[in-house]
């Protein structure tokens, strides 16, 4: 029986520890991947605080994998032993981020392109699945038509669309993607300090965040006259989805990345939908899996582009730190990595 080093949270509520467990047996379809690289997510932090999301326990979080593939299932995965890959991982102890070893699903998973690092490919996994699923999900999203599909590329050209928390993770994503999909203007709200940065991903206006909310809407409203169908609001907070619903046309979408601050039944006909990003969701596997097959070659071609980064010292026994600052007061616009090969 092979070991290795896991992350564990003991108990609902609980503390996290370090030790050790067997590495799993990858089954039909499966990869055996040993991580490199793990990137933390605000949902580690929040599943710890509430005790909700997980119902068996000891449990190992962390959805963002990258590392190298070595041993393969059976059947056609698509993927050989050695190679490079990234891959987004589920609520379930064997195929969960914060260990040494893990399985990965292998058509959510994507082989890591030429002058990517781990690094990098680990920021990727859930929150490009929640940019794209709150877009393009008919059940967690806006239902729009993706832009890897036939006939998807520019589908939107020349609709507008609004982007809250735009510097977040999730929001940049959300910007290439609306880049993609030809909306024009892409009108994000963030700090001036990341304005450089999201118009290189593809934002044609900046609003300061830092503006009232009265303010915010003069200046949105002001830069468009045609009807904001779309709004994506990736911080979510009751006052960012008010200003994102007040804009919002008749018969809109805003998408949220928790619960609703506003209500559907203030009028209108607009409409508020949560996006559930994991990919292992049923109603999701569709719609990930055509987006899964294509991301090696978008990176490669930066058609979508990873975010800044910081990597946490002491491999998985910093993760527990990284999360209390994610918790506590934010990580400063980058997404925390760590290394479980580290000791």
């Amino acid at each position: 029986m092979q070991l290795q080093k896991a992350l564990f949270l003991e108990s609902k509520k609980g503390q996290f520890v370090v030790r050790q467990r067997e590495i799993p047996a990858p089954g039909s379809g499966q990869l055996l991947v040993k991580i490199y690289a793990t990137a933390l997510n605000n949902i580690d932090w929040k599943i710890q605080q509430s005790g909700s999301h997980v119902d068996v326990y000891p449990a190992i979080l962390g959805s963002d994998i990258a590392g190298e593939v070595v041993e393969v299932g059976h059947g056609d995965t698509g993927f050989t032993k050695g190679q490079k890959v990234f891959a987004c991982g589920n609520r379930v102890n064997d195929q969960a981020g914060f260990q040494q070893y893990t399985l990965t699903t292998s058509i959510f998973t994507a082989g890591i392109p030429a002058g990517l690092t781990y690094d990098q490919a680990a920021t990727l996994p859930l929150t490009l699945n929640t940019a794209a699923v709150g877009l393009y999900s008919n059940t967690f999203g806006a239902g729009l038509l993706p832009p890897w599909t036939e006939f998807g590329k520019d589908k939107y050209s020349g609709k507008p669309i609004l982007v809250s928390g735009a510097s977040s993770s999730v929001g940049s994503y959300v910007i290439q993607f609306a880049r993609c999909s030809g909306f024009s203007p892409i009108i994000a709200i963030a700090s001036e300090t990341h304005e450089g940065n999201l118009k290189s991903l593809g934002a044609t206006h900046v609003v300061n965040r830092r503006l009232s909310s009265e303010e915010q809407k003069k200046v949105i409203t002001s830069i468009t006259t045609a009807p904001i169908d779309i709004a994506y609001d990736a911080v979510a907070f009751p006052e960012t989805q008010r200003v994102a619903f007040d804009v919002l046309a008749p018969n809109g979408t805003l998408v949220v990345t928790v619960q609703p601050a506003v209500k559907e039944d203030q009028g209108k006909g607009r409409k508020v939908v949560v996006a559930r990003g994991t990919p292992h969701a049923p109603p999701n596997k569709t719609l990930c899996q055509g987006l899964w097959g294509v991301l090696e070659q978008w990176l490669a071609d930066e058609i979508i582009k990873p975010g800044p980064f910081e990597v946490l010292p002491d491999g998985l026994h910093g993760i527990p730190e990284g999360l209390r600052r994610m918790r506590e007061d934010g990580a400063g616009g980058v997404k925390l990595v760590a290394h479980p090969q580290q000791e």
